[in-house]
């Protein structure tokens, strides 16, 4: 049997982050213990190539402008088949000039405060993405504020406490991680995973996991030693 095969995009055209290099390790060994096939790429005609056949693509901070008439072609189509997708971090500043995109993502990055700890409230303990994780989860991170928030139909599975930190200008309703349907296919969302030593945090590496495995359709492992 092939194995399942996800596809990891990380172009930038905008700000890079330093952490890349980490997220594409936490998603190798993800795959590597739990059966999917990882394939990383920065090309977009290879994500065009790659996209038919496989069970979702991940944006790992990807930013700017970073695809072809093509690529955004194939994404589309890959989406509308029921294809998974999951963003993270810097993927809600990816394509600012292509609506579709804005509603695949859910919402559009609007800025953030200084790096600084701050505190994540889990509102839905039934994903698989956070099923895992403490109601308030404190942790260093860029705080992502975004023009409005995710539209009708997500599904808001954790917030920011704008009170845990300083600068917050979301307001009190403050999704950072979410999921839905609304283009086709599943799409997964969180805009955790600024710090490269974030890649390496079981609990987030476990976040990533549920959110990989629920947009992918792949089995999630039971809690206990190599879940994550």
């Amino acid at each position: 049997m092939t194995a399942p095969r996800i596809l990891v995009f990380s172009r930038t055209t905008g700000y890079r982050h330093d952490s890349i290099p980490d997220g594409h390790a936490a998603f190798a060994a993800l795959g590597a213990a739990h059966g999917f096939t990882v394939l990383p790429t920065e090309d977009p005609g290879e994500l065009a190539a790659r996209l038919p056949g496989s069970r979702a693509v991940v944006f790992l901070s990807a930013s700017g402008e970073v695809l072809t008439p093509a690529a955004r072609d194939a994404l589309r189509r890959h989406c509308a088949a029921g294809g998974g997708f999951v963003g993270v971090h810097a993927a809600s500043t990816a394509e600012p000039g292509w609506p579709w995109y804005g509603e695949l993502i859910g919402a559009r990055f609007a800025g953030h405060p200084d790096l600084q700890p701050g505190e994540l409230v889990v509102e839905d303990h039934g994903h698989p993405a956070t099923a895992h994780l403490p109601r308030r989860w404190r942790l260093t991170d860029e705080w992502y504020d975004f023009a409005e928030g995710p539209g009708p139909g997500a599904r808001v599975l954790a917030s920011a406490d704008e009170h845990s930190y300083r600068g917050g200008r979301t307001g009190g309703n403050h999704p950072l991680v979410w999921c839905h349907r609304n283009t086709g296919g599943p799409v997964f969302h969180t805009a955790l995973g600024h710090e490269a030593a974030l890649f390496a945090d079981p609990d987030y590496r476990r976040h990533l996991l549920g959110g990989l495995a629920w947009a992918a359709g792949l089995r999630m492992p039971g809690p206990g030693p190599g879940a994550a």
